[in-house]
């Protein structure tokens, strides 16, 4: 019963702690693009794009959570799912708001009329490659 307790709960702190991440990293970069709508409404599509980017950590989570329900027992492999499921999790939600906070500096600066969207989108992968490295280790345990 305990191992299934604690099974239940790596996986919804892979789901959910990547999924808050998310939220709080899109909101962080959208934040910066609605400020920067209002300085230079014509590059609103770049803006969209880089606040758009925070939201693939709550994807690795979610692939993460379904690998983790179709390849595992929980009744035996309970507190192996809670060590996976806590590390995704906070890697997850650690990366996307970072990594919302580089794009946000990213959408000022191309308010602020420099072309940094290219820059800021190789920025903004650094974090990510800590999210899928999460994923990979996830797949691989």
């Amino acid at each position: 019963m305990m191992n299934e307790v604690l099974g239940y709960l790596g996986l919804g702190m892979m789901l959910g702690l990547a999924g808050i991440g998310s939220c709080y990293g899109t909101t962080i970069a959208g934040n910066a693009a609605e400020g920067a709508l209002k300085k230079d409404p014509t590059k609103a599509a770049s803006y969209m794009i880089l606040s758009a980017i925070p939201a693939s950590q709550g994807l690795y989570g979610f692939v993460a959570f379904i690998m983790g329900i179709l390849n595992r027992d929980l009744a035996t492999e309970g507190p192996l799912l809670f060590g996976i499921g806590l590390g995704v999790g906070l890697t997850c939600l650690f990366s996307s708001i970072r990594q919302g906070q580089v794009c946000a500096n990213g959408i000022v600066g191309l308010a602020q009329g420099h072309n940094v969207m290219a820059q800021t989108l190789i920025y903004a992968a650094l974090p990510e490659l800590y999210g899928i490295l999460a994923l990979v280790a996830a797949i691989m345990a």
